[in-house]
């Protein structure tokens, strides 16, 4: 099992930029895939992008593509999300997630996630 725990959420204005962190423990975290989504009021969790288990990978959706990046630290056993030119239609709660099979790729789905952090917000204002 691995423990995940995000910071650096807060509130921003349109076309500013944050970046979210994710802390690990449990599992060897260089032996799994890495993944964000998010999840807005009334919303279903959407996919926001992956990392392979040794960042040579990276995969995003395409509202994000080409304004977040997904980045690790296996030393730091730390993913990060660097989202830049922020829009109001980003206001989420920004989770990371584990993979369950760090072979497997892609890694798009929930169903491809077994362990998830609480959450951090992000409110972007317009």
């Amino acid at each position: 099992q691995v423990q995940l725990v995000e910071s650096g959420g807060g509130l921003v204005q349109a076309g500013g930029s944050l970046r979210l962190s994710c802390a690990a423990s449990g599992r060897t975290f260089s032996s799994y895939g890495m993944g964000w989504f998010r999840q807005a009021p009334g919303k279903e969790r959407e996919f926001v992008g992956a990392i392979s288990w040794n960042g040579g990978r990276t995969s995003y959706a395409d509202s994000v593509k080409g304004r977040f990046t997904i980045s690790r630290d296996n030393a730091k056993n730390t993913v990060y999300l660097q989202m830049n030119s922020l829009k109001p239609e980003d206001t989420a709660v920004y989770r990371c997630a584990a993979a369950r099979d760090g072979s497997r790729w892609p890694i798009d789905r929930v169903g491809d996630f077994g362990s998830w952090g609480q959450g951090t917000q992000v409110t972007v204002s317009s």
